[in-house]
């Protein structure tokens, strides 16, 4: 198992490469800016980008993912019910990306946004159960991603709420590597420290901790942060609007 992870401030976002160095085959997640690091640091550990993938349609930034399988003949692969003016792999719930000795267990996970899905990473070399979960901007140190770009506040709290049931089913050893930390503006008590595991946050989340529907829905649809500057033109760009 190979895994990078790339911190970015402007904006506050984590992106990640992984894979199985021994058969050279590496996915790229959540990619931010400039496209370079990424390349070199796949040809640095040996491995060949098979798949960008984008955990969700991003509002925050522009994303690099289109780009990034282009200059690396990967495939770029949405959640199947992602609505994108362009052709993209079509990830279904369940499906297994594979990458060598290591696979990638996609999750729909929405709530955040309807398309959102994490990816649940085995290393088989080590065991025959997973190592670390790509969660996006669903379950975050400290917090729960904003609800806000679903059809309502309420209906994303729902959908995230179903979301969060089917991660806390995950063993507490787990570690959760999100796809962003405190400064961003896709949580309201985000950490600065950037992973975690599973069985903190279901000790020290406030959010991920609470059991009844209704409590969360209501935690989740109060006190909203705005939403970050040009979030629609944004989010209409990633799903392949011109800029």
């Amino acid at each position: 198992m190979i895994l990078r992870q790339f911190l970015h401030t402007d904006p506050v976002a984590a992106s990640y490469l992984f894979g199985c160095g021994g058969k050279a085959s590496g996915a790229v997640v959540d990619p931010v800016g400039d496209i370079v690091p990424y390349v070199e640091a796949a040809r640095a550990t040996g491995m060949r980008i098979l798949y960008v993938v984008d955990t969700h349609i991003h509002a925050d930034h522009i994303s690099a993912g289109r780009a990034l399988a282009e200059a690396t003949g990967a495939e770029y692969v949405l959640f199947e019910g992602a609505e994108a003016g362009f052709p993209f792999r079509r990830a279904k719930d369940g499906e297994v990306l594979e990458l060598g000795n290591v696979t990638a267990t996609v999750m729909h996970t929405p709530g955040h946004t309807p398309e959102h899905l994490s990816l649940l990473v085995t290393d088989r070399t080590r065991s025959t159960e997973p190592w670390f979960v790509l969660t996006g901007h669903t379950l975050m140190v400290g917090d729960l991603g904003r609800t806000e770009l679903a059809s309502s506040a309420e209906d994303g709290a729902r959908a995230l709420f179903a979301s969060v049931r089917r991660l806390k089913g995950l063993p507490d050893f787990i570690e959760v590597l999100p796809g962003a930390y405190s400064g961003s503006v896709c949580g309201r008590s985000l950490s600065g420290k950037p992973t975690s595991t599973i069985g903190f946050e279901r000790r020290f989340n406030k959010a991920f901790r609470i059991e009844d529907e209704g409590e969360f829905v209501a935690a989740m649809t109060a006190d909203i942060p705005p939403p970050p500057p040009g979030a629609a033109r944004n989010r209409a760009v990633n799903a392949g609007a011109k800029p």
